[in-house]
């Protein structure tokens, strides 16, 4: 018998499989095709041993499915545009295209060592001119459809990466990459109009079964989809006149989700970046502490502002507006805790019944009118009643935010207050008949933001021209392509490099100039799970055909972190793309496993900075891939985190060579030497016989049910309750005895072939080599089919019950499995007779397969 050398058989079985183009899609349309996909990497350089934890999972999941009778679509590319790239480009003197593909070749070489089985006939690379043409192509469709705009607006500034962000790449006020502080400019930028999709992307959510809920509810919260309505309070002069007849300068309007609480609105607020700010304090007394506000907010990040945590600030403008519901007049004023990206940026404030503005008010002794109570508060006896206003602040300690009646309201006094509520209903109603306010849905989403100011990304495809405007780059012209003798390490840019920049208008012939803006490198990511069922189309980004056959993804598998960025990204260029009539699907990935992180032996996360990052190439020289895979699928649920110890590694080793000998000695290969030296009589035999047998089918039954629903651990435990049942049956059934007979030696063999098939998609060196060598079959294991299995042959024969007496165990007994209730009452008593003697049996339950319980006074 050989030893188990997985040093000598990994590379061997890797070039083997290279060299008969084992993992090349087929096509095969008699199949039903099965869709698994991790999410590309970037490339950043070696692999971790999260990407190893991600990447065997996709692989166990391709190579369990084609074993089912699936064709199978398993691909892997690199999102291969980006900051790290252009950043080691410069501080190498290099160029971003000699780190990215280097980089990638690294990462190749690593997934081919660990043996996953993807088809590299279909690599997309996002760098690669062939696949951002059709990104550049996919922008134009966009644009002709209007759901691409050009606009200034306060945009999120990354003052380390120098490029403007999404709302989506700022994460508590950092960029999501670097962790600098966050500030906000006024930028002219190009925007996605993904807000035209909200409501669909929401509603959608109820079609994506098979995904965590809890990316469904982040996404849900994300799109932040609110009801209410539209109010427009009419502005003052400069000398607080209201205007007679008002224009729609005239209004300013604001969002709220809380009509009914109009009459308790005694300050409004404008956010500092709001437009009409500057024009309102220009030239007057309180134009120095606006402004003030203005600058010292633009140090404070977006999220801080939003979140009213720390302390507010704000100032008077000096101007006033007037209340439609009331016609009151009440102060403007500037607060940093108002931001621009939600709502209209301008605010009602209502302190009694929102904390924020209670404690602005409370700061700035601005006041704080109750108008809607409890019938248990002190004051609701003396307001309840419809009269004037009463009471116009109180000195409480915070906010009132329960709902109750509307009091000091006009005549909706004695009306029930809180959103949906009848008061609401009635001013909304009033505010409409006045031409004041309608209803409207409001959305937390915001359109994207995908101008970036850097190199290395995906050219936006249009053109400035004095004569023409903007003018799209004719699609004959694509791909606009990146100029590679740009010098970055000295601080040349697209926009300084003539070369690019300059050029021709396609309309009118005459001089022009690029956008040098690229694109947003999550749009590489939106749609490269479409190119992979069509990766050399030259005439299209991808074929509908293609797609309607390979499409949705079955299983996409990816890091919690992408739950907002790129999951929703995706999801929307999918539905633009249906609409545009190049897809029959609504939604792009069917199935989602968000994998957990993977630990240091402390459990800390692994990082470089802490020096406590676990090399997977030097796990693998250790102890092989076949056993880094294993154990990685073993140690933890593939959605929890998994804390990494050396030594369940090698115990996994261990057991893996224990599962080496024991084949061949199942077959009659082994040494004489083998670890199993049996000495059992008949009867144990026979015993061992049964077990085995029953065991074979139901671990192959567990583990379908388990790899079915992802669970790769308790799968790899099942298998390991086969292996013990082999090794019993080892002990106590000879060589000698399976060779004198055939039927012995046909259920060993038949063992033996379902334990390496059951083992194959995790261990696929190891067992394509017992396949060979041990087993002596042809062909490789991963083109066999999965085992079979009977369920009437898994179950047992007899069960173990415990018997308890008032809820403790007194005995455990043995009945047969199809044993009726009568039956295991029965034997249960005579077991504990002697603890029962003399006692009256008050019930006897029994719980079937577990246990009997005996409540006895």
């Amino acid at each position: 018998m050989k030893q188990y050398n997985p040093h000598e058989i990994e590379p061997r079985w890797q070039k083997a499989w290279e060299d008969a183009d084992l993992y090349k899609v087929t096509e095969d349309h008699a199949k039903p095709k099965k869709y698994v996909l991790e999410m590309f990497p970037y490339p950043s350089g070696d692999i971790h041993m999260g990407h190893v934890r991600n990447y065997t999972i996709g692989d166990v999941i391709a190579r369990y499915s084609k074993m089912r009778g699936f064709d199978v679509l398993h691909p892997m590319g690199w999102d291969a545009f980006g900051l790290p790239a252009e950043n080691a480009a410069i501080k190498h003197h290099s160029h971003p295209a000699k780190w990215t593909y280097a980089n990638i070749e690294t990462q190749k070489a690593s997934f081919k060592r660990m043996g996953l089985s993807y088809d590299w006939d279909r690599t997309v690379v996002a760098c690669d001119p062939e696949y951002y043409r059709w990104g550049q192509w996919i922008f134009l469709q966009f644009w002709k459809r209007g759901l691409v705009e050009r606009r200034n607006s306060p945009v999120n500034w990354c003052p380390k990466c120098q490029t403007v962000l999404a709302n989506e790449q700022v994460t508590e006020g950092e960029c999501w990459r670097c962790h600098s502080a966050v500030e906000k400019r006024d930028l002219t930028q190009w925007y996605l109009k993904i807000t035209d999709y909200a409501q669909e992307l929401l509603d959608d959510l109820d079609q994506l079964d098979g995904w965590p809920e809890r990316v469904k509810q982040m996404q849900a919260n994300w799109i932040g989809r609110s009801e209410g309505a539209e109010v427009k309070f009419t502005l003052c002069d400069k000398q607080g006149n209201a205007p007679e007849n008002p224009t729609e300068d005239d209004l300013i309007t604001v969002f709220t989700t809380r009509a009914d609480t109009l009459f308790g609105c005694s300050f409004f607020l404008l956010a500092p970046e709001s437009p009409i700010l500057k024009g309102l304090v220009e030239g007057t007394e309180y134009e120095a502490a606006v402004m003030q506000v203005v600058e010292d907010a633009k140090k404070i990040t977006a999220v801080e502002r939003a979140q009213g945590n720390k302390e507010k600030h704000g100032a008077f403008t000096g101007r006033y507006v007037v209340n439609p519901i009331n016609g009151e007049k009440v102060p403007v004023w500037v607060a940093d805790y108002i931001v621009a990206d939600y709502g209209t940026g301008a605010v009602m404030a209502v302190p009694c019944g929102d904390q924020r503005d209670f404690e602005f008010a409370k700061k700035y002794d601005l006041p704080i009118i109750p108008i809607i109570l409890g019938g248990d508060d002190p004051l609701f006896e003396q307001l309840k009643d419809e009269q004037g206003r009463v009471v116009t602040s109180v000195d409480w300690e915070g906010a009132m935010e329960a709902e109750g009646r509307l009091v000091q309201s006009g005549k909706y006094t004695g009306l029930t207050g809180g959103k949906h509520s009848e008061g609401e209903e009635a001013i909304v109603a009033d505010l409409e008949a006045m031409g004041r306010g309608k209803r409207k849905v409001e959305f937390r989403l915001r359109d994207w933001l995908i101008s970036r100011q850097r190199y290395w990304g995906n050219p936006i495809p249009m053109i400035y021209c004095d004569k023409c405007g903007l003018v799209p780059v004719p699609e004959e012209d694509l791909p606009v392509r990146l100029p590679e003798d740009i010098d970055l390490s000295a601080g040349e840019t697209l926009a300084t490099h003539e070369g690019f920049a300059k050029c021709t208008c396609p309309k009118c012939g005459g001089e022009a100039r690029r956008e040098t803006d690229t694109m947003d490198t999550f749009t590489c990511s939106s749609w490269y799970y479409l190119r992979y069922t069509d990766p050399h189309n030259t005439e299209l980004p991808f074929d509908s055909a293609k797609t309607s056959r390979w499409m949705p993804v079955d299983q996409y598998i990816g890091g919690i972190e992408h739950a907002i960025l790129h999951l929703l990204y995706s999801r929307f260029f999918t539905k633009v793309l249906r609409d545009l009539g190049m897809l029959d699907f609504d939604e792009p990935f069917k199935n989602l496993l968000c994998q957990g992180m993977v630990l240091d032996e402390h459990g800390d996360v692994m990082s470089k900075s802490k020096g406590n990052v676990i090399s997977p190439e030097e796990m693998i020289a250790g102890y092989g891939c076949d056993a880094v895979r294993a154990y990685i699928l073993f140690m933890a649920p593939p959605d929890k985190e998994l804390q990494w110890n050396e030594d369940g590694l090698a115990g996994m080793h261990k057991f893996l060579n224990r599962v080496w000998r024991m084949v061949y000695d199942l077959v009659g290969k082994a040494d004489e030497d083998t670890l199993y030296q049996p000495g059992a009589s008949e009867a144990e035999a026979a015993a061992a016989r049964k077990v085995l047998l029953r065991e074979r089918h139901r671990v192959v039954g567990k583990v379908v049910d388990d790899f079915d629903r992802n669970n790769f651990n308790t799968a790899i435990a099942a298998i390991m309750e086969l292996v013990n049942a082999i090794g019993d049956y080892l002990r106590k059934v000879g060589p000698e005895q399976r060779a004198a007979s055939a039927d012995e030696q046909a259920l060993a063999t038949e063992v033996a072939n379902a334990l390496v098939r059951l083992l194959a998609p995790i261990c696929p060196h190891m067992t394509d080599e017992l396949w060979h060598d041990a087993l002596g079959c042809e062909g490789s294991i991963h083109t066999q089919e999965w085992p079979e299995f009977d369920p009437e042959k898994a179950k047992d024969d007899e069960v173990e019950l415990a018997v308890q007496i008032n809820g403790k165990v007194k005995a455990r007994i043995t009945v047969a499995a199809d044993a009726d209730q009568e039956a295991v009452k029965a034997v249960a008593l005579e077991a504990v007779q002697d603890a029962v003697a003399g006692k009256d049996l008050k019930k006897v339950v029994v719980v079937p397969g577990r246990l009997v319980n005996i409540v006895a006074k």
